[in-house]
């Protein structure tokens, strides 16, 4: 590519539409996008011939994964391994460094192998780089001139891997989407199969992740856990918003769970329940003789919570004198109990949720629009159950479980034509609502399968055809366990084992005595201890 002024900005230009383009570029369009790119690279650097090779996994050879060629030169086939054909060109790029044959019959003692090569695929000039993506090497980038020897400049060498990084970030983020969906294609395929035996999916209750209380693994569940994961660690304010029975608490506690505050209180602030005339004291505290009936001093949560975290639960309910002490602390840290005109330093985090809309609160002045954009520095938006019905099944089977071990009853069984009126139920109460209808049924049912007499919510089984497909078959029997393929059971034994060891350490392995294994999976002790038996469970000895 000649260094002109104007050939240099055309470049400059392709390469800032080429990272535009790829930058959020679907997975599945990056190897269809790469091939465009690669003709448009040929022809502004008058070259014959570009190449992208990768690294296999012990770095001793490169495959061809993209290529192209001019009009009338013969192109690289995929799949054909570089490494030993050009010995000296690899070796290079493995150091790191970049091999230019400015002119491949001039080539320097050594390099005949690679000669063979060049003459065999008719190459007069040769450059090849490394490119990686986070520092590990993940390939070879390689320009060919077949027409006449050529030379590269160093600002040439340096467009060129900028161009690589742009292709190298795209592949790695398309095999990361192709990992995820083919992980995510088995969960389904394993939750689909799970459904299908009620026995499998009743020992599956505990959910894919470490977020205890927490139950289910659908899309959206994994989303909002993804969020808590990223943002738990941090000091940042969070305001978890949902309709009323969605799970508020239980996030706000995973945050401070995993956050390093975690060895400090959780300070917990109902502000729907607090009368206004009693909220400023509850939140920051009062001096003796502050009002009628202050017959004491007393310390606010704000105080309370010191060094740990403090949860306002429904904020949108506060006042607005308040909503205005709330704003200073979150600003600057510092507050005065009611009646005194000492001001406290306070180093709390902030979390706090609402099933209000606040922004139709800020918009109407009941809610104060600069407290609204402080709390929602990081918004955690929890979708109502009706939105994330896949993981009604396992919430069922999980609420079964703690009402059996609460009221001494032997559910162990749903029909399916149930398991499909719940699955299709909207569930305007949420998940509160869910675990109330589930422990109320296994309270009356008469027997060792649930009954369900609510009109409203069987009613709705026509509709469940949409979610279910196969439906959930009342009953799963050991015969039926054994047509499943060897791999469904291998999946079920592991998935199985994972649950029981995960229990049985959280119990301190005890499987049976005050807080023992067995209770909190609704076994026998001695079912427990065959089941461990029969999965190779045993506490690892030190």
């Amino acid at each position: 590519m000649s260094n002109e002024p104007e050939q240099v900005v055309g470049f400059d230009r392709f390469l800032a539409e080429l990272s535009a383009r790829f930058v959020s570029l679907p997975g599945d369009a990056v190897e269809r996008e790469i091939h465009s790119a690669l003709e448009q690279i040929g022809s502004l650097l008058d070259v014959d011939r570009l190449v992208m090779s990768e690294f296999a996994e012990d770095g001793e050879s490169a495959t061809v994964r993209h290529s192209w060629a001019a009009p009338g030169v013969e192109p690289i086939r995929k799949g054909v391994i570089m490494g030993p054909t050009l010995p000296q060109v690899f070796a290079a790029v493995r150091r790191g460094d970049i091999a230019k044959v400015p002119d491949t019959r001039a080539a320097p003692p050594g390099w005949e192998v690679d000669q063979q090569e060049f003459r065999r695929s008719g190459a007069r000039a040769h450059l090849s780089m490394r490119f990686a993506v986070a520092g590990r090497p993940v390939g070879v980038f390689s320009v060919v001139s077949v027409r006449h020897p050529r030379s590269w400049t160093d600002d040439e060498v340096e467009r060129l891997n900028l161009i690589v990084h742009v292709f190298a970030n795209a592949l790695s983020r398309r095999d990361g989407e192709r990992r995820l969906q083919s992980a995510l294609a088995r969960v389904k395929e394993l939750q689909a199969r799970l459904q299908s035996e009620n026995v499998y999916l009743r020992e599956e209750i505990s959910a894919v992740h470490n977020f205890s209380g927490i139950v289910g693994h659908s899309a959206a569940l994994r989303r909002v856990l993804a969020v808590v994961e990223q943002v738990a660690p941090t000091d940042v304010t969070v305001l978890v918003r949902g309709d009323t029975g969605t799970g508020k608490e239980l996030i706000v506690r995973a945050l401070h769970a995993q956050s390093g505050r975690n060895e400090r209180p959780l300070i917990k602030v109902n502000c729907a329940a607090l009368p206004s005339s009693l909220a400023e004291s509850e939140v920051f505290g009062h001096e003796k003789g502050a009002f009628t009936g202050a017959v004491s001093q007393r310390t606010g949560r704000f105080e309370l919570a010191d060094g740990g975290t403090i949860f306002l639960d429904e904020v949108g309910d506060l006042s607005a004198d308040v909503q205005a002490k709330l704003l200073r602390v979150l600003q600057e840290g510092e507050f005065e109990r009611l009646g005194s005109a000492k001001t406290r330093s306070t180093d709390v985090r902030v979390l706090a949720a609402t099933s209000r809309n606040l922004e139709q609160a800020v918009e109407e002045g009941s809610f104060r629009a600069d407290l609204y954009y402080r709390l929602r520095v990081v918004p955690i938006d929890l979708p109502p159950l009706r939105e994330h019905r896949d993981d009604i099944p396992i919430l069922i089977w999980h609420f079964i479980e703690k009402a059996r071990a609460r009221h001494g009853r032997a559910i162990t069984e749903v029909p399916s034509q149930l398991m499909e009126a719940l699955v299709a139920y909207d569930w305007p109460g949420n998940i509160r609502e869910l675990e109330n209808v589930i422990e109320r049924a296994v309270v009356l049912s008469p027997g060792t399968t649930l009954s369900i007499l609510d009109p409203t919510i069987l009613s709705s089984r026509a509709i469940s055809a949409t979610f279910s497909g196969q439906g959930f078959p009342a009953r799963a029997t050991a015969a039926d366990a054994t047509q499943d393929s060897a791999s469904l059971v291998e999946d079920l034994a592991g998935v199985e084992r994972s649950h029981i060891v995960s229990v049985l350490e959280q119990c301190g392995w005890k499987v049976k005595g005050p807080g023992n294994a067995a209770e909190r999976l609704g076994l026998n002790p001695s079912t427990l201890r065959g089941r461990m038996r029969k999965l190779g469970i045993a506490r690892a000895t030190h």
